[in-house]
């Protein structure tokens, strides 16, 4: 298949103001700003992949639809330190699936432009 080894490099989140999308994927969210070409694009690192967080072109509308999890350690700790910087969550952080050995915990939220983001943990069990 051409894509089996393939590896996420680069997600595009379409935002409609350059200096507040990179103010909130920078100071809000605390990704580390890659580069920036204004007024159209910033680079961030995530993890090894690179967010481009960028205006589109005059006339071409946003496609939004796909969320973006992040995995964090503590999802707790996450939540209330975005929640606490204005981040309007749809629910408190839950658990969304039990295994033997370890629960899965989700919260959601949108940016200020309403892209679909998420936070998500796997929390072990038991010692597990």
């Amino acid at each position: 298949m051409p894509l089996e080894n393939a590896k996420v490099a680069q997600l595009l989140i379409p935002v409609d103001d350059f200096d507040k999308g990179v103010a909130f994927y920078r100071d809000v969210l605390g990704f580390p700003l890659l580069s920036a070409a204004p007024p159209q694009m910033a680079f961030f690192d995530y993890g090894g992949v690179r967010l481009l967080v960028g205006v589109l072109p005059l006339g071409q509308l946003p496609q939004r639809g796909s969320a973006i999890y992040f995995r964090v350690a503590d999802i707790q700790t996450v939540f209330s330190s975005l929640k606490a910087q204005g981040v309007r969550f749809t629910a408190e952080p839950h658990i969304v699936h039990r295994t033997p050995s370890s629960e899965h915990w989700l919260t959601e939220f949108t940016d200020p432009d309403g892209n679909q983001l998420a936070l998500m943990s796997e929390v072990a069990i038991g010692g597990a």
